[in-house]
């Protein structure tokens, strides 16, 4: 594209009524969106070289941003040692785990599994760089607990949208915070949660503290589903906030005779280490960390790099779709309009 065609969207983009960088924030859970392209999508470059990961990223985060229109994406990936805290408070949390790709056919070992993961990473953050985002991965804590933070602490009053399959964010939503399933095409807003869960967001964390995450090898409590629990304690889905100290305060008061609110009571000690760790309204997160949150989203978004973008593609030797340009201009020149109107 010719840098007066570039020129000239911007200029029309700017008769548009002004939105400010942070009115709209998209947070992507930037390991999720990668890892689930990264098994199921066979793409391979000319070469035969799997690409993806790379590839499935890049245009399931584009139609995410034609779809949601963000004033500012800011994607989260895990840090070094992320997942220390809670594999502390429980050792076997996320044990097990193991990503397998098969591509044309092709299974792929454990070892060249995770050679191929690194390497595909290590070159879409390449990519990223040259995009308007903003791109973090924080020492210590996951990408669950730094989106948590910067939805409810840094941007409060934002519009949030957070992309990602994890049930986990469900428990944010709220009149400024939504999350939007890229696997089932649907905006979770608090309407939504209350069908799939028939309760408050607020309570979301208390009740999944019973039920347990099978996908996070989390145990919850023998014989506790969604509808004995519904049954048994309706309390929990009500209008009224629950904290996990007040559910066993509901239980011991009540003159329930189900066998789950026992088993509950007996379990106390887990269904409290589970929601500690489960828990993403007033995250854990250091002094460090923190600040290293807050300077990081108060940097300007990097520029968008078109002859950059275009000129990686060219040397990975991979098709990103059929009208690049189109895509660029139409998810990534909007984005960088807002930039530079900051």
């Amino acid at each position: 594209m010719s840098k007066q065609r570039y020129k000239d969207i911007l200029a029309n983009l700017s008769e548009q009524p002004k939105m400010e960088q942070d009115d709209r924030i998209l947070l992507v859970d930037g390991l999720n969106l990668f890892i689930r392209n990264f098994t199921i999508n066979p793409s391979q470059n000319e070469n035969g070289v799997p690409v993806g990961g790379i590839k499935g990223f890049l245009l399931g985060l584009g139609a995410a941003i034609k779809q949601i229109k963000p004033t500012r994406v800011i994607i989260c990936f895990d840090g070094k040692g992320g997942s220390a805290r809670r594999r502390k408070i429980y050792p076997d949390y996320k044990a097990g785990r193991k990503p397998v790709m098969s591509a044309h056919g092709k299974t792929f070992s454990t070892d060249d599994t995770r050679l191929l993961m690194s390497q595909q990473l290590t070159r879409l953050t390449d990519y990223l760089s040259v995009l308007p985002v903003t791109v973090m991965s924080t020492e210590n804590i996951e990408a669950d607990d730094a989106i948590a933070y910067i939805a409810k602490q840094i941007y409060p009053d934002s519009n949030k949208f957070i992309m990602s399959t994890d049930k986990d964010f469900l428990q944010l939503v709220d009149e400024k915070c939504c999350v939007w399933s890229p696997t089932k095409k649907v905006f979770y807003f608090r309407n939504e949660v209350q069908e799939l869960f028939g309760i408050m967001p607020e309570n979301l964390a208390v009740l999944r503290a019973i039920l347990g995450d099978k996908s996070d090898n989390i145990s919850g409590v023998q014989g506790a589903g969604l509808k004995t629990i519904q049954k048994a304690i309706p309390s929990l889905f009500g209008e009224s906030k629950i904290t996990i100290n007040g559910l066993f305060d509901l239980i011991e008061q009540s003159d329930s005779t189900a066998k789950v609110c026992q088993r509950i009571l007996d379990n106390k000690d887990i269904v409290k280490v589970n929601y500690r760790i489960m828990q993403l309204y007033d995250v854990e997160v250091s002094g460090y960390a923190r600040e290293s949150l807050l300077n990081i989203t108060s940097k300007p978004v990097q520029a968008l790099n078109m002859v950059k973008f275009i000129q990686m593609l060219t040397e990975d030797s991979m098709h990103l779709l059929k009208n690049l340009d189109l895509w660029l201009r139409s998810v990534w020149v909007p984005i960088d309009a807002i930039r530079n109107n900051k």
